[in-house]
């Protein structure tokens, strides 16, 4: 059985989804955001301001690369926003799972980061906040495009998402409850 790898924009709920879908599998639950973050012994924001978004990406695709040579049991894979625009870490990502973008309305995502300072993308005022949601959404279209299946999350709880991702992978059986 393939795993479940959970991409999409910030805000679009793959951390909260992935944990309510690891706990009706019984299967793990990874986000590559805190394995960087524990391998580099800094936060994301860190990352950002002393080494700069391109190191980050490196250290992403570098995360899924290990993540390939680990045990490959299935497990929920939560993913940072922006893993998708390295065109290498598609076939990684599918190596990897089943990959499902999560999507929502850019004034949802915009609500639901609220003034998350732990976002180094969305720092700013709330109209640079704006802007830059809708034009980071605008160029990252296309690489979330690529995923298997793009979930809307819009107006919908997590365990909504979560029956909706399970009966779109017929994973219905799968589930110990």
């Amino acid at each position: 059985m393939k795993g479940l790898i959970l991409v999409g924009f910030m805000g679009t709920g793959k951390t909260v989804v992935g944990r309510e879908l690891a706990s009706r599998l019984k299967w793990d639950m990874l986000d590559t955001d805190d394995l960087i973050i524990t391998r580099a012994g800094k936060s994301i924001s860190r990352i950002f301001s002393e080494d700069g978004e391109p190191v980050f990406r490196v250290m992403e695709t570098g995360m899924l690369e290990a993540l390939m040579t680990d045990n490959m049991a299935p497990r929920v894979i939560s993913t940072g926003g922006g893993i998708v625009l390295a065109e290498n870490n598609w076939s990684l990502l599918r190596n990897l799972g089943w990959v499902i973008c999560l999507t929502a309305d850019p004034e949802v995502i915009r609500q639901r980061v609220g003034t998350a300072v732990d976002r180094p993308l969305l720092a700013g005022t709330p109209e640079e906040v704006r802007g830059r949601i809708y034009k980071l959404l605008q160029e990252r279209q296309e690489a979330y495009a690529k995923a298997d299946w793009l979930c809307d999350t819009n107006q919908r709880t997590p365990a909504e998402i979560a029956d909706q991702i399970l009966a779109r992978f017929n994973m219905e059986g799968s589930i110990n409850v």
